[in-house]
């Protein structure tokens, strides 16, 4: 699909090579280039698209609650004889010429704004996460409250972690408002990147957004530019709505929350065992949320998210490594692109337990996969282990790395007379017999080049005089150095104690419980 403009030029970051925190000139940025890989034709992608439309005429959505039965009645569908919600096809292709190509997402005090659109991608974390793995035992642990504030700071930090999407569950809170709204709390008083959560009722949706007008300074600045945004699963595959996540979406989309519309299914379980027919399920059932959103706020910045996973048909269990994996997310994606919509999707969804090389792997193939395909907005990129079952602070470092690989791999080409310089390799050619002492190569040293920051490049004789450690190790340091150096002062603490006497949220001080 064209794209007429270019997108954004993308920060870059450049590192030492020993990771020790020095950080030479950055140079010019480059874009990233996303979105060129395609394995459905066009046609094809249409073909998947009529399938979809028959789908929602025919089959429909059953469990929707009145709140979004009298919506999509209204606009022309019908509930069947056995209860099911039908989409007709000129309802949804009316919705997909309105909703918008690109939409922004905001950072705060200075975060990042994130465009969703073109071939701009940004990665980040993600997931619900139960356990997290100890720093101290190095064994998992239910993760709790101070693991997310932890996490958020360290993605604070980390370069190419472009955005922070609650990646654990606050396990010590048992009430759910308490819950969702100190999980909110805890992400954006460790971060200024943008901030994704979920919120299991509108009325803690309420409770949190009570939050963030406060931190916005007003619910009119939040809306102008909001900093948060919300993780709704409004689909139970195969073709249910969620009925509560349902009046969510629909909530959100009034509130002017932008809503990642996601659906996961599973490959041979709760969708078909095809690819195509799992695509073309989770394609209804994404556009049957999109649809919804749009009824209810013609002006909402929805994201077409569609998350089908692969079972392991040997158990039956989810799994998020694999060619299979990246393939099928790929497809799903195309699909996103094929109707010009912000999307999102997961990546990186490792069924290693461990920051190994099998983690490694994975991630980086369906991550990649994700890029080429085009997916705006990449969640789960970052720190997720054990099938979306656990979180690793280390892994967020180690990420960080593999990600700036990643997008670095993905950059723009330039080619121009100041790359294609014939002279200058005449010159040394003839001369020298080398360009290392060129002003030009000096010069593109800091600008083109990323270094790792954990990664280790550093001579054998220099790696063995440090301990030998491996990247897990030099990971565990660097979480270690930001966890103890001083907490940034993210809000201001009058106002963090009038949002703990107001709202109940924790006090600060109370998140930063991993020590040294």
């Amino acid at each position: 699909m064209p794209e007429d403009t270019p997108p954004p030029r993308q920060r870059r970051g450049r590192r030492s090579q020993s990771g020790r925190g020095v950080r030479p000139d950055a140079g010019p940025e480059l874009a990233a280039v996303g979105g060129r890989l395609q394995l459905l034709s066009a046609g094809e992608c249409d073909t998947l698209h009529q399938a979809a439309l028959t789908i929602l005429a025919g089959t429909g959505l059953s469990e929707a609650p009145d709140e979004v039965v009298a919506l999509v009645t209204d606009a022309g569908g019908s509930l069947s004889g056995d209860g099911r919600l039908l989409f007709p096809p000129e309802l949804v292709n009316s919705c997909l010429a309105a909703l918008p190509s690109k939409i922004t997402l905001h950072g705060r005090n200075g975060g990042r704004d994130l465009v969703l659109g073109g071939t701009e991608v940004h990665l980040g974390t993600g997931g619900a996460s139960p356990e997290i793995l100890d720093l101290d035992t190095h064994r998992y642990r239910p993760s709790t409250l101070a693991d997310i504030h932890a996490a958020a700071r360290i993605v604070e930090e980390m370069e190419h972690i472009h955005f922070f999407s609650r990646p654990m569950v606050a396990r010590d809170i048992e009430d759910a408002q308490a819950m969702e709204v100190n999980t909110a709390w805890a992400c954006l008083s460790g971060t200024r990147k943008h901030v994704m959560v979920s919120a299991s009722s509108p009325e803690n949706l309420d409770a949190i957004l009570d939050l963030a007008h406060e931190l916005a300074g007003s619910e009119a600045a939040f809306r102008a530019a909001p900093f948060l945004s919300l993780n709704i699963n409004h689909a139970v595959p195969p073709l249910r709505f969620d009925p509560d996540s349902a009046l969510v979406l629909v909530h959100a989309a009034r509130r002017g929350v932008p809503v990642m519309v996601n659906t996961f299914g599973q490959l041979g379980a709760s969708s078909p065992v095809t690819i195509a027919g799992c695509v073309a399920q989770t394609t209804a059932e994404t556009l049957a949320g999109m649809v919804v959103a749009w009824l209810a706020a013609p002006d909402v910045r929805a994201v077409f998210g569609p998350r089908p996973m692969v079972t392991d048909l040997r158990t039956g269990a989810m799994t998020g490594g694999g060619g299979e994996q990246a393939k099928l997310t790929a497809a799903a994606i195309q699909m996103a692109r094929h109707y010009d919509l912000p999307s999102s999707t997961i990546a990186g969804a490792t069924d290693s337990k461990w920051p190994d090389a099998q983690a490694g792997y994975e991630k980086n193939l369906a991550v990649t996969m994700a890029l080429q395909a085009g997916a705006h907005f990449v969640t789960q990129a970052a720190g997720t282990q054990a099938s979306l079952m656990a979180t690793s602070l280390e892994s967020y470092v180690i990420d960080n790395d593999m990600l700036g690989g990643i997008l670095s791999a993905h950059s723009a080409i330039e080619v121009s007379p100041a790359t294609l310089d014939p002279t200058a390799i005449h010159d040394a050619a003839t001369g020298v017999g080398h360009f290392l002492g060129e002003a030009e190569t000096l010069a593109r040293m800091t600008s083109d080049f990323l270094y790792p920051e954990v990664g280790d490049r550093r001579s054998i004789d220099e790696w063995q005089a440090d301990g030998a450690p491996d990247i897990w190790q030099l990971a565990h340091r660097r979480v270690r150095a930001i966890l103890a150096a001083p907490a940034p002062r993210l809000v201001d603490p009058d106002l963090a104690s009038r949002l703990e006497a107001d709202l109940g949220v924790a006090p600060l001080a109370s998140l930063t419980g991993i020590t040294d």
